[in-house]
């Protein structure tokens, strides 16, 4: 075997012994790959603070054009309008920025309620909570309905009867003279089928002319998990979605959303906390005409 003693072995070369090894003067495998790689990310980072102020702004400046009920599509000042939810805290939870963006436009709002939320025996505690959170949320109790009857429970596993929910809405919009309903789309948001059942009822409304003339509906929509829960992210992807209508809090409304919410105390459970802190639906909503 020859001696190997009077060479040194690096990287599979072979160099004299006592001779300096110098390194190579191209930068290596590892930098070549690390520092564009570096540079890539701040650049994304860079683009998406970027994105999300310009639709920060985007979005800001909407709100402000939503203040014009002409430009949004929707009744003047004074007109009503109703808003059909299925559970205490529906109205705080989902609908918040749709209820104070229509106070903002000068829009009295009535609301009606499907079911007490008993499904944990709780009825009498949420209709008390529910008067509580629409008081915050500027509607008076004059203008709250709360249906606790057994044929609407408050059960996902039960399908309410879509003509008997259509007829107690038709009903409550002839009594009020409302001009605009506001409720679920057909995925209801969380998929909930006392929400999905309510979008039926008022879509047959819609579609069979029962509606009195001049009053339009407005469903609000459902997006993914992801959107739902990344606010920041979900500025500027609502300000390019297609919506006939869009509704920002401001900091000050954000708060008294939050507050309409907390007045939920049978379930402010810990994941509802965090929805109240990242759910885009404390902030924003889009909605869609049919």
């Amino acid at each position: 075997m020859e001696h190997l003693g009077t060479e040194r072995i690096c990287s599979g070369f072979s160099f004299p012994a006592g001779a300096r090894v110098h390194p190579p003067a191209f930068p290596s495998a590892q930098a070549r790959c690390h520092l564009p790689g570096m540079e890539v990310v701040g650049l994304l980072c860079a683009v998406a603070v970027a994105v999300l102020t310009w639709g920060f702004l985007r979005v800001r400046n909407s709100a402000e054009r939503m203040r014009s009920p002409e430009q949004a599509g929707l009744p003047g000042a004074g007109s009503r309008a109703l808003l059909v939810i299925a559970h205490p805290d529906d109205e705080a939870m989902f609908f918040a920025p749709t209820v104070l963006g229509l106070a903002r436009l000068g829009q009295r709002v009535f609301l009606l309620c499907f079911s007490a939320g008993n499904y944990y025996s709780q009825g009498e505690i949420r209709k008390k909570e529910l008067l509580q959170s629409c008081d915050v949320l500027g509607i008076p109790p004059s203008r709250v309905t709360i249906i606790d009857k057994s044929e609407f429970p408050d059960d996902p596993g039960v399908q309410w009867d879509t003509e008997s929910v259509a007829n107690t809405v038709l009903q409550h919009i002839e009594v009020n003279d409302i001009s605009l309903v506001v409720t679920f789309d057909a995925e209801g948001v969380s998929g909930h089928s006392n929400h999905v059942a309510l979008y039926k009822a008022v879509r047959a409304l819609h579609s069979e002319g029962k509606l009195p003339t001049g009053c339009s509906v407005l469903t609000l929509q459902s997006v993914s998990v992801l959107r739902k829960y990344l606010y920041l992210l979900d500025l500027p992807w609502s300000l390019l979605s297609s919506q006939d209508a869009l509704f920002m809090l401001t900091s000050k409304e954000v708060a008294q959303a939050k507050k309409a919410m907390s007045c939920h105390q049978s379930q402010l459970v810990w994941f509802r906390r965090l929805y109240v802190l990242f759910s885009r639906y404390m902030r924003i909503n889009s909605l869609q005409l049919l």
